[in-house]
């Protein structure tokens, strides 16, 4: 059971608003500011089996940095167009996301009203873009995409384009994105589904569909382009995704130094190439393509789970962000994740003991953050309810984050079969 914070009666955002049309100036002025952020980068946008394509159509587009709104503005011009936007990207310019037509919503929450809104969105005639992965990728690869999704394309019965944006990664890697690198960004803009298609299909083939559409490996892009990253800090970072070193099997012992990733634990030590690629200094190179490392380690997660062995408990730093003006600083808790009881938080704030938990059934992947840009340069988890958003600071268990958002996916996939047995 959920027992909320104690905020006093304080007002929290409501999430359950309708968007508003986009007005045709604010269409050409995104447009315009997004050129203008767009100077001085190569890019490309190629539309793809898209000839007399006209709204309204849902835009489905894969996230590895927000250079993907921009270069996304770019392919939809002259058309309206309505986000659906998390509630962080609201922080502090409420007033501004309304404006241009966003659709709040809260990460990995049940939103019945979000349903209600993409439809009003589509029925009027615009285009609908949403960013279902709901988080930026990793290591340049797709990230999960929810069953519900094939759900809500049968439901609108309208023309889907799958954006896919390459280099976007390579060029603003999650892991490292404060250091930016050299790499030309090309986005392909694809009518993957008719509405008359659509008609004939069933969910499951529909989600099969976006699946392939959405596809997108960042690094194996690179091989194939030939493209050099020669900034000597391109590995900086890397042990936020790398976690695990394959050698010793040691967690949380991964470092990033310069152009290397290495184990403190056993001490060996990796190169990340110019290519993209990865090779051992000494001995076997386990892994050199990057996300076969990080596919590897989501399989030792699923191991420890089957083996009944994964378990997590830290006390963390928490804050909350009910509404858009500020983050609530709620000070310590403690945060566990149980294959049973899913994420539980449990702190004490204004007089009052709170606790959310948000079981595994409830929550299909996890909003992580390395070095949070509005908080602090940290990794962080973000628990939401329907109402309210937590943002939790592990304290003792560093470069965790990762493995968390892994297990939060593998239990709802156990959760999700035991239920329709």
């Amino acid at each position: 059971m959920n027992i909320d914070v104690n905020y006093k009666n304080k007002k929290r955002y409501n999430t359950a608003k309708y968007p508003i049309r986009q007005p045709k100036i604010i269409v050409w002025l995104i447009w315009l500011l997004s050129r203008f952020a767009l100077f001085g980068k190569k890019w490309k946008v190629e539309k793809i089996n898209m000839e007399g394509l006209k709204p309204p159509y849902m835009l489905l587009s894969n996230h590895m940095y927000f250079i993907d709104f921009e270069l996304a503005a770019m392919g939809t011009l002259p058309h309206r167009v309505n986000n659906v936007v998390s509630i962080d990207g609201y922080y502090r310019r409420p007033w501004l996301m309304e404006l241009i037509g966003a659709i709040c919503t809260r990460k990995f929450t049940m939103d019945l009203h979000l349903v209600k809104s993409i439809r009003k969105v589509l029925k009027r005639g615009d285009v609908l873009s949403m960013y279902p992965e709901a988080r930026y990728t990793p290591c340049g690869t797709l990230n999960y995409l929810p069953e519900s999704l094939g759900k809500l394309v049968k439901m609108n019965q309208v023309p889907v384009v799958a954006v896919v944006h390459h280099g976007n990664h390579l060029h603003s890697p999650f892991w490292n994105f404060r250091k930016k690198r050299k790499v030309p960004l090309h986005t392909t803009m694809t009518q993957i589904l008719t509405a008359e298609q659509i008609k004939t299909m069933t969910v499951d083939q529909i989600n099969a569909a976006l699946r392939e559409g959405l596809d997108y490996d960042d690094y194996r892009y690179q091989k194939e382009q030939g493209i050099r990253i020669t900034e000597p800090y391109r590995a900086e970072g890397l042990h936020k995704v790398l976690y695990q070193c394959p050698h010793c099997l040691a967690e949380s012992k991964m470092a990033s130094q310069g152009t290397e990733i290495y184990c403190t634990e056993c001490g060996k030590r990796w190169n990340l190439n110019e290519d993209g690629t990865l090779s051992a200094l000494e001995g076997d190179t386990e892994f050199s393509h990057v996300p076969d490392w990080f596919a590897w380690e989501r399989t030792q997660v699923e191991a420890q789970i089957a083996a009944g062995t994964y378990s997590f408990e830290d006390e963390v730093e928490v804050y909350s962000m009910p509404r858009c003006w500020r983050f609530e600083k709620l000070g310590r808790a403690t945060l566990r994740h149980h294959p049973e009881e899913g994420f539980v938080l449990e702190g004490h704030y204004n007089g009052r003991d709170y606790r959310i938990q948000r079981q595994p059934i409830q929550q299909n992947s996890l909003h992580i953050e390395y070095d949070y840009c509005y908080l602090k340069p940290e990794d962080c988890v973000d628990i939401s309810t329907e109402n309210d958003s937590f943002y939790c600071y592990p304290l003792t268990r560093t470069d965790v984050v990762t493995k968390l958002a892994f297990a939060t996916e593998v239990l709802y996939q156990r959760a999700r079969q035991k239920a329709t047995v």
